[in-house]
């Protein structure tokens, strides 16, 4: 071979080589599409931040308690930020960690600060709910009202309707479903006056509003509100976890701490226990994301007994713990299998995954 098909050859074998090494940093930092999950921290609801309890009750009459309750939650690939490859493969074959389509965890086309707020909000529901669905298990007075969900900027009612009004009448006539205000507002001319009494922040107020035609009919009467359901009661209980926890995965454990703090006698004993799941003010438990990485994180922090929504039951199987993994649907299930385990040998006699 001459020295021409040596200086190409050696000449092929670099670029190729610059090729490979460029190809190769660019996968390394190259963003996938993908979201890494791990088991986030614990926080216990029953203990205090900064000298105040993270769960404050007032207004009713309160218990101390024992033992820890911890709410779970997820390390997760923030919306504003991406995974390389080599990130998103750990994070699939990493013990208690997964990978999963960006898709499925953050729709496209919302920004960091759209699913930031959505967050808070599903949280700020969360507690809602789980405050409604622990005083009725304790068995104390909730009345259901229809609610304001939602005024629309510049419609009718924008500023003088506001979310959270609880709906008490409309043109004097007592309502108790949302069905029922909708039916009261059409009764309306376009242009004419709709007088509501609402509840809010604990004194009732009249509020009169001119109805405007629909953008789905110019005929129809429209006020600018959604209308849901929303919950009167006595005692005012607050929360104060310190930091940004989003989603509605903490209501279950939320509605046992409440429900253990307004009740006498011991519902934990001085065990420590944790869970997750959401909940409705029926006191219904659902499924939620990344049970895996909650009950491992449970298992670092040393409790004893994880709550699991029976939605979820199937992926909690699979983990290795020496946790007992209770199977719930209610709260009230809840509540009567942490009872149970007070007993001797309770834990071989609870619903388990």
């Amino acid at each position: 071979m001459g020295r021409a098909g040596v200086t190409r050859q050696t000449w092929t074998a670099s670029v190729a080589s610059v090729v490979f090494v460029t190809l190769a940093a660019l996968l390394v930092v190259m963003p996938v599409p993908f979201v890494a999950w791990s088991p986030g921290r614990v926080h216990d609801t029953l203990g205090s931040l900064n000298s105040q309890p993270m769960i404050r009750v007032e207004g009713t009459r309160s218990f101390p308690t024992t033992g820890e309750l911890d709410i779970t939650t997820l390390s997760v690939t923030r919306a504003d930020s991406r995974l390389t490859l080599p990130e998103a493969v750990l994070a699939y074959w990493l013990p208690n960690r997964d990978a999963l389509p960006r898709d499925v965890v953050y729709p496209p086309g919302k920004s960091a600060a759209e699913v930031e707020s959505e967050e808070a909000d599903m949280m700020a529901t969360a507690q809602d709910d789980a405050v409604v669905a622990a005083l009725r298990a304790a068995g104390q007075p909730v009345t259901e009202h229809p609610a304001i969900a939602s005024v629309t900027v510049r419609g009718p009612s924008h500023r003088r309707l506001m979310p959270g009004d609880l709906v008490l009448a409309v043109d004097n006539v007592s309502v108790r479903t949302g069905d029922q205000v909708g039916e009261l507002i059409r009764r309306h001319p376009v242009g004419d006056v709709v007088s509501f009494r609402v509840l809010r922040d604990d004194r009732q107020t009249t509020v009169g509003v001119r109805t405007a035609a629909s953008p789905d009919a110019q005929r129809r009467p429209a006020v600018g509100i959604t209308v849901g359901p929303g919950y009167d009661y006595v005692p005012d209980i607050s929360f104060d976890l310190g930091h940004r926890i989003g989603g509605p995965s903490a209501g279950l454990i939320f509605a046992t701490a409440i429900y253990d703090k307004i009740t006498e006698g011991p519902l934990l004993s001085g065990a420590h226990i944790a869970g997750t799941g959401s909940i409705t003010p029926a006191g219904v438990v659902g499924p939620i994301g990344g049970i895996q990485q909650k009950i491992a994180a449970a298992d670092k922090a040393g409790a004893s007994a994880f709550l699991v929504p029976s939605g979820n039951c199937a992926r909690a199987a699979d983990v290795h713990t020496d946790m007992t993994l209770i199977k719930i649907s209610t709260l009230q299930e809840g509540i009567d299998a942490l009872n149970q385990l007070r007993q001797p040998d309770g834990a071989s006699r609870v619903p388990r995954c």
